[in-house]
């Protein structure tokens, strides 16, 4: 069998992969990728936050991406029946990024790597890790190829961001599932000529279609637009006769702003369906092994934190497994997860805070304060590492009474005027 040596093994092509494999590859450490699918392949995560950029940028992949031209984002928009919540990046409490972009991930995702392989990652698509056994921090992983051909590569150390794929989680046992409700999603890429005529798209809009069922509308630039519902598996039970493609036709035409705008538009594929994505794991490193990005935990599409969440965690990985490697010891449970938990967590709330209404009374609130609203625009910038925010640093309380005083107060106002 041939066996090859390397430094550090990555497991996974997405962005968490591509920018872990740029930053160790650029200290001068031997880096071998292996993907198992064969890129462009389709995934979620479309709209990316600012945040993302930071390790981007300190990947060396960012001129990369520039050059493909896709759709900049400044900002998100929350739609509620004739409501509106407007939040510019420009506008936001902390320092960084001030716009991102909205990405066809297959796109995206073969940039990042085909950029990463020009730096001098050593790139195998088609790679199926089959096995892994550890000694001590060194590891043996056995993968097979497209043609069925098995080989092994040596490593000091193994970097799994292998997305959904949980590759070492699976392989050891490590899944365990989220503390959020089950939900799913049905989506598709539809023609939108009709984009100009609304302020659009250089956000994300999100549509609140019931209380607990939202619509994704992220226009790209080539012309097509991404929607998707999300909502309980029982709201998309009631339509279990029909077909995807009938579904999200209903779906769409039941929505006076989407029926308007995409209702006789052209699908550019059959409608998918994602479903049981929330999932955790009993810790974030071992031995020889990081978990980064979704491998760790993948929350929910709202706030669009995948990506973000998988890059940054991969940036703090990357430094840390060259520091190790080169001869430090380090607290990975201090350094790592710690951090890294800190950014699961407060996207969290976020996202629990969107389903129980929290939000719905913060963001279509008609008094919101302007500076709670720069700070709350921080964190839907993928800046939830920034403790200085007491939306970051008290995400949890901080949403909550936020809403509280705004329910208060306008209780107040509505016996006032009676």
């Amino acid at each position: 069998m041939e066996i090859s040596n390397v430094d550090v093994l990555v497991i996974g092509a997405g962005p968490a992969g591509s920018v872990a494999a740029s930053i160790v590859n650029k200290s001068g450490l031997k880096v071998r990728m292996v993907e198992k699918e064969k890129f462009p392949r389709f995934v979620i995560g479309e709209s990316l936050l600012p945040r993302c950029m930071e390790a981007l940028e300190e990947a060396g992949l960012l001129n990369a991406v520039k050059e493909q031209g896709f759709q900049e984002k400044f900002g998100a928009k929350f739609v509620r029946g004739n409501e509106l919540c407007d939040f510019n990046f420009g506008e936001q409490y902390t320092e960084g990024w001030k716009w991102t972009w909205q990405v066809p991930r297959g796109d995206f995702d073969l940039t990042l790597a085909r950029e990463a392989e020009r730096q001098g990652v050593q790139l195998d698509f088609e790679t199926t890790v089959t096995d892994i056994k550890f000694d001590g921090t060194d590891s043996t992983t056995t993968v097979v190829d497209k043609n069925g051909k098995q080989s092994q590569i040596k490593a000091r150390f193994i970097i799994d961001s292998s997305g959904y794929g949980r590759v070492i989680p699976r392989l050891f046992n490590l899944d365990r599932p989220s503390n959020l409700p089950p939900r799913k999603s049905m989506f598709a890429h539809i023609k939108d000529p009709n984009r100009l005529k609304y302020e659009e798209p250089n956000r994300i809009m999100i549509v609140v279609h019931q209380p607990k069922t939202w619509i994704w509308i992220i226009p790209f630039s080539n012309g097509v637009t991404s929607v998707g519902f999300v909502g309980s598996p029982e709201f998309f039970a009631e339509h279990k006769d029909k077909t995807p493609e009938q579904t999200l036709r209903y779906l769409i035409n039941s929505e006076p702003h989407l029926k308007e705008r995409f209702g006789e538009q052209e699908f550019m594929f059959e409608p998918k369906v994602l479903e049981g994505w929330s999932v955790t794991t009993d810790k974030f490193f071992g031995d020889g092994f990081v978990l980064t990005g979704n491998v760790t935990e993948f929350l929910d599409p709202m706030f669009s934190s995948g990506v973000t969440l998988a890059t940054a965690s991969s940036q703090r990985a990357a430094h840390l497994v060259i520091r190790q490697l080169n001869g430090e010891k380090i607290d990975w449970d201090a350094e790592f997860t710690k951090p890294t938990q800190i950014g699961v967590d407060t996207f969290r709330s976020y996202v629990m805070g969107w389903y129980d209404g929290t939000l719905h009374d913060i963001f279509f609130s008609k008094e919101i304060n302007a500076d709670f609203k720069k700070q709350i625009c921080s964190v839907l910038a993928g800046y939830v590492w920034d403790t200085s925010n007491p939306f970051v640093k008290k995400h949890d309380r901080a949403l909550k009474s936020l809403a509280e005083v705004i329910r208060i107060n306008r209780e107040k106002e509505s016996a006032e005027n009676v």
